[in-house]
């Protein structure tokens, strides 16, 4: 029996620690915003998200222009050096640009509304229009950078086993 629900609880507890946060939940459209921009699919619920490149306030919403990526089991930004495409999303009231700064990671939830071209440089780019029912900004990343001592390249914490090689404590 034992054997049975050790592994089952352990499946369970893991997937739980991988589930998006209460407010992006939900059923969503497996639309990518290029995708949607392509084929002009109006009124899908969408789940989006990727990093800010713009947020413009106006008076009674604020608009971020944001370059997509894959979402990972948790609805955040995957780090990955490739693009869904580039996608705009609204809500009503104010969002703080330099809370909402360039390069933080964001994730909405909401309905495509409508379609608007804006220049990339000197290119005309398609972006999809989304009416945001949640706005959800990820905190910032820990980077966490390790440096070995000279003396000691294998760190503490390890040992030798003449079979195996170097192993962890």
């Amino acid at each position: 029996m034992i054997r049975i629900l050790l592994p089952a609880t352990l499946a369970a507890t893991l997937c739980a620690c991988a589930s998006a946060p209460q407010p992006l939940q939900g059923q969503y459209a497996a639309l990518q915003p290029e995708q949607a921009a392509a084929e002009q699919r109006l009124g899908e619920q969408v789940r989006w998200g990727g990093r800010i490149v713009e947020v413009r306030t106006e008076k009674l919403r604020s608009c971020f222009e944001v370059v997509g990526a894959p979402l990972d089991a948790s609805g955040r930004p995957r780090r990955v050096d490739r693009s869904t495409g580039r996608f705009i999303a609204c809500r009503s009231g104010f969002y703080e640009p330099q809370v909402f700064a360039r390069g933080r990671e964001l994730t909405i939830s909401g309905r495509i509304d409508g379609f608007e071209t804006r220049p990339v440089g000197e290119f005309d780019y398609r972006y999809p229009h989304v009416a945001a029912d949640v706005v959800h900004l990820w905190p910032k990343r820990e980077e966490r950078r390790y440096e070995r001592d000279p003396f000691f390249p294998m760190g503490f914490g390890y040992w030798y086993d003449p079979f195996w090689g170097w192993r962890r404590f």
